[in-house]
């Protein structure tokens, strides 16, 4: 029987999308799902400690954020542009594939050009292929060094928040769009299960005995974009890279010999380990490309619970934790998170699948 993206749609009152991050990371709701028994739990998130004991193992995605969004006008015309940074192509080139926004009135060959607060222009790009229907590959003109040319988009980006939080970025977003483990810059999005996490419930952890293992895999907006297919099946995600040490990978296997919990800390974290999975079903060391698209039904290899966010209707993250809870029972804790109150999407509340 085939899986249909019909099956993942709800209806979401507009006002559950939260626009703000609470005020203390580790203090937003989390609800609570035991897959064995389907009862479900209403909590805090610090509570969440409560449920891993010395052994266990949470798998963090260390990507960060950068500020992928940028802001500037194209040549002869002086129309505003809106250049979304997707992936580095070629890093001695600079070359970068992008989305362009109005797709439009962006052609090949057309120049771009961006300004610092002052108003004073301090980059070029030039626009060399069109790469999608909305996406673009661009040149940027920039003699220094690439330490010195990333340094350059920060000043000039800003955080990419996604188009459901309906305001522009504010300064609280710079630290709050962010884990607080976040090491690794080439993310377009925030790998957010795991904003959840302040350094204050990441040290009780640690006291407690929880072991960490840190992946990398740098969230594209394949991540996010609308399924068009109603056979699932059909459906092909946007490859993101990924990687996998070995330490990581001895630490979660280590968890796994002694029958302990591993958690996913987030949808990337489970597409990241069930992309590396050895022939005995253990973790192993690799660094790639993943296009994994998890959909039901999927017998997971690597995790035996995961924290997660409420996600938009009909999305590949949605369908991913329904693989995980069990389509039924998904459905039945979002009802319950809908007339309980819980906030959506990036900076909503979290749930933790057992």
């Amino acid at each position: 029987m085939r899986t249909k993206l019909s099956q993942f749609d709800y209806d979401l009152p507009k006002g559950r999308i939260s626009q703000y991050p609470p005020k203390n990371r580790d203090e937003s709701k989390l609800m609570v799902i035991h897959r064995e028994t389907g009862e479900i739990e209403h909590k805090v998130f610090k509570d969440v400690i409560d449920y891993f004991d010395e052994g266990d193992s949470l798998i963090f995605n260390n990507t960060k954020v950068f500020p992928a969004r940028l802001y500037g006008r194209k040549e002869k015309t002086g129309a505003s542009i809106e250049v979304f940074l997707l992936r580095e192509l070629n890093q001695e080139s600079r070359l970068w594939d992008v989305l362009v926004d109005p797709a439009r009135k962006i052609r090949v060959g057309n120049k771009l050009y961006f300004n610092d607060e002052e108003g004073n222009e301090v980059l070029i790009a030039e626009v060399v292929d069109n790469t999608t229907s909305r996406g673009r590959t661009i040149r940027f003109f920039f003699e220094g060094s690439h330490n010195e040319f990333m340094d350059l988009l920060k000043g000039l980006g800003t955080t990419p928040l996604p188009d459901y939080i309906d305001r522009k970025p504010e300064p609280i977003d710079i630290e709050r769009y962010q884990t607080v483990y976040a090491k690794e810059i080439g993310a377009v999005a925030a790998p957010t299960a795991g904003l959840h996490f302040s350094r204050e419930l990441l040290k009780r952890c640690e006291i407690k005995g929880i072991e960490f293992a840190e992946v990398t895999l740098h969230v594209g907006l394949g991540t996010f974009r609308s399924i068009d297919v109603e056979d699932l099946s059909k459906h092909k995600m946007e490859a993101e890279y990924y990687n996998i040490d070995e330490e990581a990978a001895a630490t979660v296997n280590k968890a796994k010999a002694a029958k302990r919990r591993v958690c996913g800390v987030g949808t990337t974290s489970m597409r990241s380990i069930e992309s590396s999975v050895s022939a005995t079903g253990n973790l192993k060391a690799s660094q790639g490309w993943t296009n994994k698209f998890i959909f039901p039904p999927y017998e997971f290899q690597i995790a035996n619970c995961m924290i997660t966010n409420f996600h938009l209707p009909k999305s590949s993250l949605m369908i991913m934790a329904s693989a995980f809870a069990g389509q039924d029972l998904l459905k039945d804790a979002y009802k319950k998170a809908i007339k309980n109150k819980y906030k959506f999407f990036s900076y909503g509340d979290a749930m933790l699948i057992l």
